[in-house]
């Protein structure tokens, strides 16, 4: 019978995650790893798990192919882990509706992208693009956000504390 390897650690995720985007640069120029530490830190300071955080991490690694679905399939990792990166990974000419169902439909993988999304749509981020790249980048984020029933700095749960909290 095979040992069990032992998990990752979120420093080794971290470490992991920044390796294999080493030298790749986000639409500003700025090195990507940035924006995975930020998406990162954003999951914890809305509470994310450990899971939501390595899960975070590695966000963009199979979309950006960077790391293979085999890899993401084969690493020591929860797989909750493994189907919060899958769920947040769009695939080539994947609508947004049926992708942003996927996040839904995915225990954890909200928190991931509303912090992924709050990072890529900050006005200091978004400044730094050509007028009509920031443009539509805007609509973008504003139009998955919708799709997710995320309204500004709000998720879901938040939304539903809020109304509760109006009614009682």
């Amino acid at each position: 019978m095979p040992t069990p390897r032992a998990q990752l650690t979120l420093a080794e995720v971290a470490a992991i995650a920044r390796e294999a985007h080493a030298g790749q640069r986000d639409k500003a120029g700025r090195p990507y790893t940035e924006h995975l530490a930020a998406v990162a830190e954003g999951v914890r300071a809305r509470g994310g798990s450990d899971e939501q955080i390595a899960a975070a991490w590695l966000h963009d690694a199979v979309e950006d192919d960077v790391l293979s679905a085999r890899w993401l399939a084969d690493a020591a990792l929860p797989q909750q882990v493994k189907d919060m990166v899958l769920a947040v990974t769009r695939r080539d000419g994947e609508d947004l509706v049926p992708y942003t169902r996927r996040i839904l439909d995915t225990p954890g993988a909200l928190l991931i992208k509303e912090s992924d999304l709050a990072h890529n749509a900050d006005p200091a981020r978004l400044a730094a693009l050509e007028p009509a790249t920031r443009t539509r980048l805007a609509e973008k984020y504003a139009q998955v956000r919708r799709l997710l029933g995320l309204t500004p700095g709000e998720s879901p749960d938040e939304q539903s504390v809020q109304a509760n909290a109006a009614k009682g």
